[in-house]
C-alpha cells in the first residue's frame, strides 16, 4: 500500500519556475530575518526601526515559503492551498503593520515596499499555481 500523497498532476515548467522562485524568496527571507533576529548588533542597527511582529512573521513565514515551494515542485495539491494561505496571512500581517505605522510607532519605510512585494508575490503565485495546475 502506497502511503505517499499523490501529486495532482505532473508539475508544468511554469509551476517549477514558481516553485524555484518561492524557494529562493523563502531562503532569502530566512537569512535576512534570521540575521536581524539572531545576528550581530550591527545587523539590528542596519535594519533600523523594524516592527518586531513583522520581523518575526516574515522570518517564520520564510520557512513556510520553502515548504510551499517544495510542495509546488512536487505537484502536491496542498501546496496550492498553502500558497493561498500565505497570501492571506501576509496580507493580514501587512494590515497589522499599517495599523502600527498609523498609530505613530516608528517604523522603517522600506518595510512598506517589502510587505507590498511579499503580498504581491504570493497572490501571484497562488493565482498562477491554481491556473496552471490541471484538475486543481
Amino acid at each position: 500500500m502506497n502511503t505517499q500523497p499523490m501529486p495532482i498532476a505532473a508539475p508544468s515548467t511554469g509551476i517549477r519556475i514558481l516553485a524555484a522562485l518561492a524557494a529562493v524568496f523563502g531562503i532569502l527571507t530566512i537569512f535576512s530575518g534570521g540575521n536581524v533576529l539572531f545576528g550581530p548588533d550591527e545587523a539590528r542597527a542596519a535594519a533600523g526601526n523594524y516592527v518586531g511582529f513583522v520581523l518575526w512573521f516574515n522570518f517564520l513565514a520564510g520557512w513556510v515559503y520553502v515548504l510551499a515551494a517544495i510542495g509546488l515542485w512536487l505537484g502536491r495539491a496542498w501546496a496550492l492551498r498553502l500558497a493561498a494561505l500565505i497570501a492571506i496571512a501576509t496580507s493580514l500581517a501587512a494590515l497589522g503593520f499599517v495599523a502600527v505605522a498609523l498609530s505613530g510607532t516608528a517604523f522603517e519605510p522600506r518595510t512598506v515596499g517589502a510587505m507590498a512585494i511579499r503580498v504581491t508575490f504570493w497572490v501571484v503565485v497562488a493565482i498562477l499555481a491554481r491556473r496552471w495546475t490541471p484538475a486543481a
